[in-house]
């Protein structure tokens, strides 16, 4: 795979969000035999949400609702991380179904840093942009949560990061995962052609496949816009399906059962994975929590908003925006759900936001 890696490596982390359990359903048996020890120091810690997590009450005795941060870590070519991926995942009260909100990398959003060509000062840019404004990814992590906060006002409880190998590696254990494009899309980083209909991939074409963005939406397949797939909307629903193959794909090979698969697992997550978790919260206590999450229910959210092409500094510049009216009333009725743990009323009220992955 030539040229600069662009890829939104977070899908392991649903394993975490909506599935560690889904891999470790049943109960904590598998994880117990494999070593309650083990699992629990088989995932390096992070500052993510720089100390400021909304409370968990009894981390031994996990009770929702949760809301999780995830970001996908990507190198640069120069080795500086940047993350262009940025998932929400809430879990509600009884922690038996999970929501994905995918944050468009384009969305127009307030910015609280905006770097050293703004003289750090904020400004109103491409939400990616919070990440690109340090070579220190403690820096460039922490302006991109605040972003975030600002935006949505929601308080996470755990967040977690993950680079593409952990992607890679996992998609590698269970050998092969579906996934469904619409439509026929050739790669531009390798040249593959992928028919548009539902087929098994290994780790490569997977990876390749999910990190398509220009194909859809393009002069052959003008109808993706209407039926909310054009540009990195398209690119969210293909990794959204990675995410729920990756996860059903795991349980039908029975890694909730067999020790030794749980083993590999959480080998592969302390290679790519980092968690920003409360004292005292061990890898068993979100197994056990979250046990009754099944991820072919996982509903997949796009934020309310179109993508448009606006000038900026002189130049034709795509981005995706909230507009005012009912794309605004929709998405500020959505961080609120999230804040408020009805995002099942609020599915219910906007269906037209939540994807398909048909």
């Amino acid at each position: 795979m030539a040229g600069r890696t662009r890829a939104p490596w977070w899908a392991h982390l649903m394993l975490y969000t909506g599935g560690l359990t889904t891999v470790a359903a049943g109960g904590a048996a598998a994880v117990t035999q494999y070593g309650v020890s083990t699992a629990n120091s088989a995932v390096e810690d992070e500052n993510i949400l720089n100390h400021d997590r909304a409370e968990i009450e009894d981390v031994e005795n996990l009770t929702g609702p949760l809301d999780v941060l995830v970001l996908g870590v990507d190198e640069e070519d120069d080795g500086s991380p940047r993350s262009d991926t940025m998932i929400m995942v809430h879990v509600n009260a009884d922690l038996t179904e999970a929501t994905m909100v995918s944050l468009p990398r384009d969305l127009w959003v307030p910015i609280p840093d905006c770097g050293p060509a703004w003289g750090g000062d904020p400004c109103e840019f491409k939400l990616n942009h919070a990440a690109s404004i340090s070579d220190e990814w403690a820096v460039a992590r922490s302006n991109v949560v605040a972003a975030i906060d600002d935006l949505t006002g929601v308080d996470f409880h755990l967040a977690a990061t993950a680079d593409f190998n952990g992607f890679l590696d996992l998609v590698d254990l269970v050998g092969e995962i579906e996934l469904c494009p619409p439509h026929e899309i050739t790669s531009i980083h390798t040249g593959t052609v992928f028919p548009g209909e539902c087929a098994y991939y290994g780790k490569d074409d997977a990876l390749d496949l999910v990190r398509q963005r220009k194909g859809w939406g393009d002069q052959d397949h003008p109808e993706d816009w209407e039926n909310g797939w054009g540009g990195d909307y398209g690119r969210q629903k293909m990794q959204q399906q990675a995410i729920k193959s990756l996860l059903e794909e795991a349980k039908a090979q029975g890694f909730h059962k067999d020790p030794g698969k749980v083993g590999e697992l959480l080998s592969g997550f302390g290679d790519s994975v980092k968690l920003d978790r409360p004292d005292g919260m061990e890898v068993v206590d979100l197994v056990v929590g979250l046990r009754d999450i099944d991820p072919g229910d996982i509903d997949t959210i796009q934020v309310p908003s179109k993508p448009e092409t606006i000038v900026h500094n002189g130049k034709d510049l795509s981005i995706v925006r909230i507009h005012d009216g009912e794309e605004r009333v929709a998405a500020d009725a959505l961080w609120e759900a999230l804040r408020t743990d009805t995002v099942d009323q609020w599915t219910a009220r906007y269906p037209e936001w939540v994807k398909q992955d048909d």
